[in-house]
């Protein structure tokens, strides 16, 4: 009986297949890439959405920092993160918020039940978020006083990551 090398041509591909997935494994998980971070923060367009008029661009060029924070009301990592953005609001950080794939009625339904953490608020008019690179909600941006995007964070506000990347990111943007 000949040696016929096709044979173990499964064993290796799965055995490379399994190197590669170890590998991958120890990079841990590494923060989504963000085209937006050091340039000037994409145009805002949104719908009105409540009381008051809605966040412009010209509020992100306002002197001083500010937060532009994508949720939903059906966002539960959005429920979450909501104690810690009205924290922040105590402190004084100036909060946008751009209502993400919702109805109206939803959104104005949260913020009744969870409090009102944004200075403005307005619904994403459609485009807003893909110019912004938004994967999903929540996704916060810390925007400096020339309106420059200094920090994207995805996913909701932890304690965690408030200390180690979001007030960090805040102070390099006071600067």
């Amino acid at each position: 009986m000949a040696f016929r090398p096709l044979v173990l041509l499964p064993l290796v591909v799965f055995a490379v297949f399994g190197v590669l997935a170890y590998q991958g494994m120890q990079n841990g998980d590494q923060p989504l890439p963000s085209m937006m971070q050091g340039r000037s923060a994409a145009p805002v367009r949104v719908t009105d959405l409540g009381p008051g008029a809605p966040m412009s661009d010209a509020d992100l060029r306002l002197p001083g920092v500010k937060l532009v924070n994508f949720w939903a009301s059906w966002c539960e990592p959005c429920r979450a993160e909501h104690p810690i953005l009205a924290a922040l609001q105590k402190e004084g950080v100036v909060i946008y918020g751009v209502n993400y794939k919702d109805t109206p009625e939803a959104a104005a339904k949260f913020l009744e039940e969870m409090g009102n953490p944004y200075a403005k608020i307005g619904a994403d008019a459609g485009p807003m978020a893909l110019d912004w690179g938004v994967y999903g909600v929540p996704e916060t941006y810390v925007i400096n006083g020339q309106g420059v995007v200094i920090l994207r964070l995805a996913g909701p506000i932890t304690a965690g990551n408030l200390e180690s990347e979001l007030r960090p990111a805040m102070k390099k943007a006071a600067q």
